[in-house]
């Protein structure tokens, strides 16, 4: 009997033991996966980090390299933008030049002057040119017609703006009178007067008038008629 109860004390010692052993293999166990999920998290976190810093430090380049091309492309929009304005300037001002007084080159291609003698003390400069007759549109025999608006008159414009630099729709006709068979001499002017011209002109048989000779005048000696 006394034999027997010592092997069973051996017996549950032994089976206390294994199961100790058991418990203590399942803790290592245990602890082992608690570490292996703990460093996979930390360093799995890490490379996560560090693939995110390398994306960001990537992408960064590129973000900060925007603004450098906006910046090297502002000045040649701002050029452009310059040179356009420029040029809209002087296309613009050479048109208000253009309106005002006409041009000189467009009306005088090819023309060679002689300095004249002035008729009289109101004259600064005085000219001759080979300029040619401006055509016509009237037929059969003329004569001439001092009205307002009429053929004589749409035409002289035309030969006073091909002598001097006034603009042949802005100019101001303030007097014509006769000087002779089939001449006229007229007195014109800018808009503000700061041009004064005194223009002869002949009329030539199928061809219109044509520019003989021109005065620059010191003084509108003819605007004292409207006054």
């Amino acid at each position: 009997m006394s034999d027997f109860n010592d092997y069973s004390r051996v017996d549950k010692f032994e089976k206390r033991r294994k199961n100790t052993k058991s418990l203590s293999v399942f803790l290592v166990l245990g602890s082992i996966l608690i570490i292996v999920l703990l460093g996979v998290i930390i360093f799995g976190g890490d490379d996560e980090a560090d693939q995110s810093a390398e994306n960001q430090s990537n992408a960064a380049p590129d973000e900060s390299e925007q603004p450098e091309d906006e910046d090297e492309s502002t000045p040649k929009e701002d050029e452009q933008s310059v040179t356009e304005e420029n040029e809209s300037e002087n296309s613009n001002s050479t048109s208000d030049s253009s309106n005002d007084t006409g041009t000189e080159e467009e009306n005088n291609n090819d023309v060679e002057t002689e300095q004249a003698e002035p008729s009289d003390d109101n004259v600064t400069e005085a000219y001759t040119g080979n300029w040619e007759p401006v055509g016509t549109e009237q037929t059969g025999q003329h004569t001439i017609n001092y009205t307002e608006n009429s053929q004589d008159r749409k035409e002289m414009r035309k030969a006073v703006a091909l002598a001097t630099d006034l603009n042949e729709d802005s100019f101001t006709m303030w007097w014509i009178e006769r000087n002779g068979n089939q001449k006229v001499k007229t007195t014109t002017s800018n808009p503000s007067e700061s041009k004064i011209y005194r223009v002869y002109l002949t009329w030539v048989e199928g061809q219109g008038w044509k520019p003989t000779k021109v005065e620059k005048l010191k003084e509108n000696d003819q605007k004292y008629r409207f006054e």
